[in-house]
Parts: structure tokens; C-alpha cells; sequence
């Protein structure tokens, strides 16, 4: 398929886009329906594609340039609107599964958070083999339902949970309701809650350590709500919320999750752009770049 931008994500050589070769796929969805607050979670992928292009290649930390080790071959967006959630979600997952069935490593933008859940359904088609789920995230999304649906933004975390038997890390998390409280009072045994003042209040070193031990030779599906970091960082999202990871703990997380653990596929949600704050866009961006760094670029 035509990539969404020309160029696609980090604008690589044609030679590094050749699907047959790049070890990544990227895959937009600018599913947006249930947004609560501010809307432009559907312009997030394009924004994040564009911003990628001015990422530079060499990282310092790694003394290298990754992506020239992996490839990326970008898809062609899916749709924005469908003419049904339940259409949307059985959409995302029949494009999500033929990509895990190639041995590439998904990377999707979105879109609301309402993808995942499908995602992750399209991965457990392909393999079924259980996923500790770890999502970076400033809300819960435990609720059963929101609004009138249980398709929306606010329940994908819920509903991954009935995709996938295997456990769920949370981290980040500062903002959740009283349904939700009980929800992970009750599943504590699947459900792991590190609050962010948990992470910037405890020890750096003991909690990377418990979440080493939660995630090694797991097979890892991350999922990052770009709102899991603090507004200071990435303040173009619908549902902001104060006193959110830094980028160092940002980096420190998605550091110890790729040494420790197979991750299978990941994506970013929630961006919002707005215009004149292109430091969004860019930040997250840059942000996956690192991720995808960690995860294959070490080989």
C-alpha cells in the first residue's frame, strides 16, 4: 500500500521503506469517536509521521543510527470514520494480524485509545500466546462503560483484559474513578498499578527492578498514551493531566522493558496536535524512535 506520507515514518531511504526487508511496519489509525474532552486525536498519526522526518537518525546514547539496521515501511492510513465502532475494531484487527503473521514489529499511531483493544485482538489471532500488557498512561481506562459505550477511550484497558489472559502493568497512572478503584482491588492479581507518585517518589532503581521482574521473557505489548507524560512535555493531548513521567523516567521504562522482554508490537495514542506547539508532535516522535531503538537496535 501507498505510504500515508511520502517518505513515511523518520523519512527513511526508499531502500530502507521496502516492505519486504524493514523489520518495522507502521501502521496509522486515526480511529477517533469517543473522545471526551478536546477533540484531534484523528490528526495525531499524520502529525507524528511529519514530525519524524526531523528526528536526526544518530543516537547519541546508542553511538549509531538503529534505523538504518531495521527499515521502516509505513501503511497507508486506515480510516477515520467508521460506519460502526464494532466495524472499526474488526477492521483494525484483521490489518493488524496479517502484520504479526510476517514476524514484523508493529508500531501503531492513533487515534483514540479505543484501538488498542482491537490491536491486541488482531495480535492473538496471529499467535496465542498471552501478552503482559504494559500501558504508559495518565488514566486507568477500567471503566466498564462511559458515555453509553463500552467501545470508548475510557474502557480499553477493560477491554484488553477480556481479550487477553495475561497480566497488565500500569504505569503512570494519576487519574481514575471510584468504579476503577474497586476494579483493581479486585484483579490486583493481573492488574499492576505504579502510580506517578509511586515512580517519582519511591527509588529509581527498585522500581525498574520490580518492573524487570514483572516483564522478563514476557512477551510485551506497550501501549503509550501520550498523556502518561507529564503536559510540561507533551501538552497537546485531549485529556491532560498534571504531574506525569518525565521524559528520563520516560526513557528509563521503555529501556527496561526492551532489555528484559519480547515486545511484539506497541503504539501511541492520544496526540492531539495543535498548531503552533509542533514540540508535541516532535517529542513523541522522537520518543518512539528511542523506543524502537531499544527494542531492535541493540542487535
Amino acid at each position: 500500500m501507498a505510504e500515508t506520507i511520502e517518505g513515511g515514518f523518520l523519512g527513511l531511504p526508499t531502500e530502507l521503506r521496502d516492505p519486504k526487508t524493514a523489520r518495522v511496519f507502521v501502521l496509522p489509525i486515526p480511529y477517533e469517536s469517543t473522545v471526551s474532552y478536546k477533540p484531534g486525536t484523528r490528526e495525531g498519526p499524520a502529525a507524528i509521521i511529519a514530525a519524524s522526518q526531523q528526528v536526526e537518525l544518530y543516537d547519541l546514547e546508542l553511538e549509531s543510527e538503529p534505523a538504518l539496521g531495521f527499515g521502516i515501511h509505513t501503511l497507508a492510513s486506515l480510516p477515520a470514520a467508521w460506519p460502526s465502532a464494532e466495524e472499526a475494531m474488526e477492521g483494525i484487527s484483521r490489518a493488524v494480524t496479517p502484520i504479526v503473521q510476517q514476524g514484523k514489529l508493529l508500531l501503531a499511531l492513533g487515534g483514540e485509545h479505543t484501538i488498542s483493544p482491537a490491536i491486541v485482538r488482531g495480535i492473538r489471532r496471529a499467535s496465542s500466546d498471552p501478552l503482559t500488557i504494559v500501558q504508559i498512561d495518565a488514566h486507568a481506562d477500567l471503566r466498564d462503560s462511559y458515555e453509553g459505550t463500552r467501545l470508548s477511550h475510557a474502557c480499553a484497558m477493560r477491554r484488553i483484559l477480556e481479550e487477553n489472559p495475561g497480566e497488565m502493568i500500569q504505569l503512570g497512572i494519576r487519574s481514575y474513578s471510584r468504579e476503577e478503584a474497586g476494579f483493581i482491588h479486585e484483579n490486583r492479581g493481573r492488574v499492576k498499578l505504579f502510580t506517578a507518585d509511586r515512580i517519582r517518589e519511591g527509588d529509581t532503581v527498585d522500581f525498574l527492578l520490580e518492573l524487570k521482574g514483572l516483564v522478563k521473557g514476557r512477551k510485551v505489548y506497550l501501549t503509550i498514551d501520550v498523556d502518561g507524560l507529564d503536559p510540561s512535555i507533551v501538552p497537546a493531548t485531549g485529556t491532560p493531566e498534571p504531574g506525569g513521567l518525565t521524559w528520563v523516567q520516560s526513557l528509563d521504562i521503555l529501556r527496561t522493558i526492551a532489555d528484559s522482554a519480547e515486545v511484539v508490537a506497541l503504539d501511541c495514542v492520544e496526540l492531539s496536535p495543535r498548531a503552533g506547539m509542533h514540540s508535541a508532535d516532535f517529542t513523541v516522535a522522537k520518543l518512539l524512535y528511542k523506543a524502537l531503538a531499544f527494542i531492535l537496535g541493540r542487535g
